[in-house]
């Protein structure tokens, strides 16, 4: 008995070869897990190699906002403060828990955020979708910079306690280990608070603003005939405009954060009473202490981020 030929055969069999090889070239559509564990790791490496590349910007960032007083001759006389007092090595304090919370952070949130995207184009339809597209990036990145949190806030209170205490530890594990055995697995999440309130916004801004700017420039520039370079070029400049927005958006609630993860909490005085206290005493100026070396710092690696998480993208 002749065997019947497969279902998607055309009945010419240089045609069905043709098909077969034709197949055998056209990458393979990925979903799933094996999708979103890839822009995860895109953005793991784009976060942290941001972040811990501008980890001296952010040591002298935190000791303005920590210390105004002393350091009250902007962004470079703080470099130069710093480096006079301390040393140069000074600079690369909480390098470790800056690079790896934000390898954390930016896994959970770029792949949380294309997931949370997917969810609600399938939820809604992608119609309805399209034409609320806005809403969509808000509530992706917000989802998407929750769970990121959860991930960053016990590196991140490290990171400033070394900062902000030079001598307090030699470095990541110690000042981890320094922190859980002496005041509890509670105090890093003491600042979980202000890191939301710092961080939702931010992210939300950060999205937003960058997909609206590349929204526009691709209206002008047809992105199938656009270069790999170009494609880098305009995820610069989107992600430049989408960080000066997300830092001024976030500004206040950053300087909340250094300053109630410098000190532990009086006893008995809970987080929402350090806030409380926190910003009556910072007021609405004081609470954008530090805005130009964040400004310079933000943009700058919202751009670098979103350059880089497009590059990996394309190469996996």
């Amino acid at each position: 008995m002749a065997t019947a030929p497969p279902p998607t055969a055309t009945g010419s069999s240089k045609l069905d070869a043709a098909k077969q090889v034709a197949a055998a070239k056209s990458p393979e559509k990925l979903s799933g897990l094996a999708l979103y564990s890839r822009f995860a790791l895109a953005g793991a490496v784009c976060c942290s190699i941001t972040h811990g590349g501008l980890t001296p910007v952010d040591v002298v960032k935190t000791r303005i906002q920590l210390e105004p007083t002393v350091y009250n001759n902007g962004m470079i006389g703080g470099f130069r403060k710093v480096i006079a007092n301390e040393g140069a090595g000074a600079l690369l304090t909480g390098f470790g828990p800056t690079a790896a919370g934000y390898f954390l952070q930016g896994a959970f949130k770029f792949g949380g955020y294309e997931l949370f995207k997917q969810q609600c184009i399938n939820l809604v339809g992608y119609e309805t979708a399209s034409n609320n597209r806005t809403a969509v990036y808000l509530a992706s990145s917000a989802l998407a910079e929750f769970f990121a949190d959860i991930a960053l806030c016990p590196l991140e209170a490290t990171r400033i306690r070394l900062v902000s205490e030079p001598t307090f530890a030699s470095g990541l594990l110690s000042g981890f280990g320094k922190i859980a055995k002496n005041e509890g697995i509670g105090a890093f999440y003491s600042g979980f608070g202000p890191i939301l309130f710092k961080q939702v916004p931010y992210t939300m801004a950060k999205f937003v603003v960058y997909e609206k700017v590349a929204e526009a420039v691709y209206k002008r520039v047809d992105k199938s005939k656009t270069s790999d370079g170009m494609q880098t070029v305009i995820n610069l400049g989107s992600g430049l405009m989408a960080g000066f927005a997300a830092a001024i958006v976030s500004q206040p609630a950053d300087t909340m954060l250094s300053k109630i993860n410098k000190t532990k909490g009086l006893p008995g005085e809970g987080t929402t009473s350090r806030l409380i206290k926190i910003a009556k005493e910072l007021g609405f100026r004081g609470s954008y202490t530090g805005i130009g070396a964040r400004l310079f710092m933000v943009g700058t690696l919202t751009a670098g981020q979103f350059a880089i998480y497009g590059d990996i993208k394309k190469a996996l």
